[in-house]
């Protein structure tokens, strides 16, 4: 081991994680084109030296400098006397490097106006950056949803990569700031590690099309398969039609969201308490808001379990109010009291700070009675 090892070790640091060589795009092959003319820069050096050093005596340093101002057209003249024969020859060395140089030229124009070197080069960066994401969301195909949806992760500051197959993507993520973005398949199995979907918390389909969303439900559930990765990832999709959210649900989509239902939802109960309207939008969905509403499971080992719900204090040690339970049969019991017993693997539906949710997390998943219950 030496000594730049033991001091990153000492000092703990960590070289930034790389991309598989295996999923950055190859960039040789589309630079075979520029093998003609590097070929014929060497060979024109060649003979220019060995013209020098036969027809005038050069030594072979200066052979090979007046070669290269020569080839290069840089006109700095001549290191020594040269003859005739030898100025009929440095003029055709010249006209040849005029040559190499222009076709040269035209082959860079040529292969910058296909755009596939400068493509590469941007995927390969966009690459580096993915690889360094964690606890991210994939989202799947650019549409309107997908724009309201990455804004609000940009809030909320949630990382996310979106993938789509068009060519357009580059210019949709310029347009609605999309940090990263990958222009691929989203069901292929390539496009899946390029996005990083190892260490990403879940994927968000939002295809407009059915058959797209129950391919890509697909591929990730044969994906976490495959690659024997610990937790299942929790996958959101979108159903224009009722009849297809639980097709969806049974493939293995965690939520389905239908548009059509929402809006049906939200239009009738503005119709029927129109002082409600703006409720859910003020309180639980800005980001700027301190309030917030989560279900919070109740393990089978936590010390919870039998215990009233009073003797729990959730709401004295937490600020954080129960507001409803899910049994593990799925019947849900609205504004519990505390005589009300917490089951094994039930839900606390449980409103309050982001910081209370955490304690409340904390508190339902110890296996012994906490401490902080001997100061209340």
């Amino acid at each position: 081991m030496n000594l730049l090892t033991r001091i990153r070790i000492f000092l703990h640091w960590e070289s930034a994680p790389k991309p598989d060589k295996k999923l950055l795009p190859e960039i040789y092959p589309h630079l075979k084109a520029f093998r003609l003319p590097l070929n014929l820069t060497v060979l024109t050096m060649m003979v220019g030296t060995l013209g020098y050093v036969i027809i005038d005596d050069f030594p072979l340093m200066d052979a090979i400098y007046q070669t290269g101002i020569t080839f290069t057209t840089v006109g700095f003249g001549e290191m020594a006397p040269v003859s005739s024969a030898g100025r009929i020859f440095t003029i055709t060395l010249i006209i040849a490097g005029f040559a190499v140089f222009t076709s040269a030229l035209g082959i860079l124009v040529a292969e910058l106006n296909r755009g596939n070197i400068v493509t590469i080069l941007k995927e390969r960066r966009m690459l580096y950056k993915i690889v360094r994401l964690k606890k991210h969301f994939v989202v799947c195909y650019h549409n309107n949803y997908t724009i309201e949806v990455t804004k609000q992760l940009r809030k909320n500051h949630i990382p996310f990569v979106v993938i789509d197959p068009r060519k357009e993507i580059h210019e949709w993520a310029i347009e609605h700031k999309y940090p990263m973005y990958l222009q691929a398949e989203p069901h292929a199995e390539l496009s899946m590690l390029k996005a990083h979907l190892a260490s990403a918390k879940g994927l968000i389909t939002l295809s407009d099309s059915i058959a797209d969303n129950i391919a890509l439900i697909a591929s990730v559930r044969l994906f976490e398969k495959e690659h024997f990765l610990p937790r299942p990832y929790y996958i959101i999709s979108a159903a224009e039609k009722l009849s297809d959210v639980e097709k969806l649900k049974k493939l293995g989509s965690d939520t389905v969201v239908s548009p059509t239902k929402l809006t049906a939802q939200r239009v009738s109960a503005m119709a029927a308490r129109p002082d409600m309207e703006n409720l859910l939008e003020e309180f639980l969905y800005k980001s700027d808001n301190p309030l917030n509403m989560q279900e919070i499971d109740v393990p089978k080992y936590s010390w919870a379990v039998l215990k009233k719900l009073k003797e729990t204090h959730i709401r004295e040690i937490t600020n954080c109010s129960v507001i409803g339970i899910t049994k593990k049969d799925g019947k849900f019991m609205t504004m519990p009291k505390g005589d009300v017993l917490i089951t094994s693997e039930c839900k606390l539906l449980v409103i309050g700070t982001q910081t209370g949710m955490n304690m409340t997390k904390e508190l339902m998943n110890k296996r012994e009675k906490p401490k902080e219950l001997r100061f209340v």
